[in-house]
């Protein structure tokens, strides 16, 4: 079983953090970070689209890709499940954050099933 988890992530906006006329701040974009997997450090990328309320993208754990299934935006919160496989096991990760200018703390887990 492959297990991964934060409990303060802190996520480096790479693309712009605010859209509209009332600058309003967005988790659109490309997030970098690196976390431990295992006992290895390894890079992550989650990139973020945002239609009404609802989040789709990828977030890549090294080179292997993940699809966000679920994922919310309300009052400044962000709430990602992302699912893909690895060696024939479900990988399931969930993220959840609060967004605040070009950062996002929160939580992250990673789990096979």
């Amino acid at each position: 079983m492959l297990k991964f988890a934060l409990t303060a992530i802190a996520l480096a906006l790479g693309a712009a953090s605010s859209v509209g006329a009332a600058d309003t701040e967005t988790p659109a974009g490309t997030w970098k970070w690196t976390g431990k997997v295992g006992k290895k450090d390894v890079d992550q990328v989650l990139k973020l689209e945002l239609k009404e309320g609802k989040l789709t993208g990828t977030l890549s754990v090294g080179k292997f890709d993940l699809k966000v299934e679920e994922g919310t935006f309300k009052d400044g919160e962000v709430t990602i499940t992302a699912t893909g496989e690895f060696k024939g096991e479900k990988v399931v990760a969930k993220l959840s954050g609060k967004l605040t200018g070009d950062t996002i703390k929160g939580t992250a887990t990673i789990d096979t099933k």
